[in-house]
């Protein structure tokens, strides 16, 4: 294929076809009967999306999107697919919760710690929040809102019945946010074997100044599922994902309902690329101020592919999908006092594992991807940097062959990057010249990292799992939990300072794979992760226990340790388990009273699960009160 270079190119989302001049261009050449697809008059270059660079357009017209899609419908399942016979929609857990500092509040003199985010004043939406006066808590199809301070106080004070599952909220001033998933109904049939069901979201922002009494002020609901979303001031970004299909040969629209009133997106309204591979969704961006109910919503929607991640700096969102030729490619969308403006597109090799291999900072943007073996002689882990047009100005390329990137975490001008498959090497890397991305120095321990988290800017703290190195094949067992503590103050030589081990081999934590489960507070000393630890008893075993044995599970709840630059100690731990429902769950173990989450309010711990509160004083984890939920 001869590959083709077209400029990223930045545009409003009110302006079309300002790509044309290429097309033009392209078409001077003499090429356009070999290297264009027609999609029934829409003409889209064929691009190797490796080399980087695409375009994104809005349609003229209804006839060029159903020529699209129709492109997509004959070798593809667009969108949310099941088969005749499973027409039953998807499950939904309300404990979906997808930061680099814990934030703390105030409110008058109360002292309290916020959602673990990844970027400053880009708030996300989680199952707890806190005011620092109450707690509010997402359990199945309710909102409780729990008066928390004082503790001698505590108690539930009213509860928000959605009716449907809850997914997520958020809470800023006296306004509640509630993201609430309504599941699949049947839409259409695509080909006779194929049926589509289209998921609905509701958004409702709720008046909480009497938190008694909560009111509602605006009701949203939109066809799609909830992806994501982002709190930035008084403004709520929030993207939903809907199939893109036809049904007897017409395109269905996604609609929004506000109150009584509907709408449909318009084909013209949807922007297009030449850089989707996969399945294609509309992906709908909505700006809404929580704050002015009289102020319009806006939209933006966009034909990507279906999977993606997103990262959200203040400015700009950046969606990032894979295809199965593992490039992922980028959407920059900038965004500002709820105006929702694309800026450029484009690609680069491999896949990216989760909102924290990406980030941006100075105006570029850096992304760390792994690219597997069977894709490319490249294989390994890559960083690469772009400019605000997202053309690629550094790259750092194939770094620990045949492993995959476990976590990555960008800190200013540097990059740490734990990689795994028998050991576990973290990356040193500088970014202090964008052109020139290179690494510093790493080091080779057993076990891995999922999620890294800043102590300060010379020490990392690392949550994941201790390994043993199998005997029979190229990899490791995973064993206990692990907590680390790197010094990477020498850059060139990366060290643990401490690290320590809870439980053995089927031992885990929400906290390795949802940032939002991690309490974390330097000026505290404090660290906090629900585990569900596991142990074996070695007495069972005449000889050396098997590294592939799972032991069975002794306790589930909030593990409280003191952690400094001197080491990592277990403070105490807390549980909401009264009966012996644990041990008596054999290898899967689910409860209402799994802690899930953990916050402090001034001096004392509030540990979270769904079907209760727990108070404890930090100091010594003494039990100051209980509230217990939907009692």
């Amino acid at each position: 294929m001869i590959k083709m270079n077209l400029p990223v190119v930045s545009m409003s989302v009110n302006t079309k076809k300002l790509t044309s001049f290429a097309l033009v261009a392209f078409m001077a050449g003499g090429l356009l009967g070999s290297f264009f697809w027609n999609f029934g008059g829409v003409y889209v270059p064929r691009l190797d999306v490796s080399q980087g660079f695409g375009f994104m357009e809005q349609f003229e017209s209804e006839v060029e999107l159903k020529g699209f899609i129709k492109n997509y419908q004959s070798g593809y399942r667009p969108g949310v697919l099941f088969s005749i016979e499973n027409l039953v929609g998807r499950g939904f857990t309300a404990d979906a919760a997808e930061s680099a500092q814990t934030l703390s509040g105030s409110d008058g003199n109360v002292d309290y710690s916020s959602t673990n985010i990844q970027v400053e004043g880009v708030d996300e939406a989680d199952l707890v929040k806190t005011d620092g006066r109450y707690i509010y808590l997402v359990k199945n199809t309710k909102v409780y809102i729990i008066r928390c301070y004082p503790p001698e106080e505590a108690e539930v004070v009213s509860s928000i019945e959605q009716g449907v599952r809850v997914d997520s909220i958020y809470i800023s001033g006296d306004k509640l946010v509630v993201f609430s998933y309504l599941p699949s109904s049947y839409q259409g049939v695509v080909r006779p074997e194929i049926v589509v069901g289209s998921d609905k979201t509701q958004v409702m922002v709720y008046d909480i100044s009497d938190p008694a009494n909560p009111t509602v002020d605006r009701e949203f609901v939109m066809d799609g599922h909830y992806f994501n979303s982002r709190l930035i001031g008084e403004y709520l970004y929030f993207i939903i994902k809907n199939p893109a299909y036809l049904n007897e040969d017409e395109p269905v629209m996604p609609t929004i309902r506000e109150g009584k009133e509907w709408t449909s997106i318009e084909p013209t309204e949807v922007w297009y690329s030449n850089m989707s591979r996969g399945w294609l969704e509309y992906t709908t961006i909505t700006s809404l101020n929580i704050q002015d109910t009289d102020e319009p919503i806006k939209t933006e929607t966009f034909l990507l592919d279906s999977g993606m991640s997103l990262y959200v700096s203040q400015k700009n969102i950046y969606m990032v999908g894979s295809d199965w030729g593992q490039n992922s490619t980028i959407t920059k969308i900038a965004i500002q006092g709820g105006d929702i403006t694309f800026r450029a597109n484009a690609s680069v090799p491999g896949y990216v594992l989760n909102q924290f291999s990406m980030d941006e900072f100075d105006g570029y943007f850096r992304i760390a991807t792994t690219l597997d073996t069977w894709a490319s002689e490249k294989a390994g882990s890559n960083v690469y940097v772009l400019d605000e047009g997202l053309e690629l100005v550094g790259s750092l390329e194939g770094l620990a062959p045949g492993e995959q990137i476990y976590s990555a975490r960008f800190m200013g001008e540097r990059c740490y990057l734990v990689t795994f498959k028998k050991v576990d090497p973290l990356f040193t890397i500088d970014l202090s010249d964008p052109e020139g991305p290179e690494v510093l120095g790493k080091l080779k321990i057993p076990g891995f990292s999922n999620y890294l988290h800043p102590y300060d800017e010379n020490v990392l703290i690392g949550i994941g799992k201790e390994t043993t190195e199998s005997e029979y094949g190229d990899f490791a067992w995973h064993q206990g939990v692990k907590i680390s503590l790197f010094d990477v103050s020498d850059v060139e030589n990366p060290r643990e300072l401490a690290k320590l081990e809870i439980g053995d081999r089927g031992s885990n934590s929400p906290a390795l794979h949802d940032h939002h489960a991690f309490l974390f507070s330097r000026e505290r000393n404090l660290l906090v992760i629900p585990v569900l630890e596991a142990q074996i008893d070695e007495s069972d075993f005449s000889g050396e226990v098997p590294p592939d044995f799972y032991g069975n599970y002794v306790y589930q709840g909030a593990y409280v340790f003191d952690i400094s630059e001197e080491g990592i100690e277990l403070r105490g731990k807390v549980t909401h388990i009264e009966d012996d429902s644990l041990m008596r769950s054999g290898y899967w173990f689910s409860s209402e009273y799994e802690v899930k989450r953990s916050l402090y309010i001034e001096d004392n711990l509030y540990t979270i699960s769904s079907g209760m509160i727990k108070i404890n004083t930090l100091d010594n984890l003494e039990e100051v009160a209980s509230v217990r939920i939907g009692e």
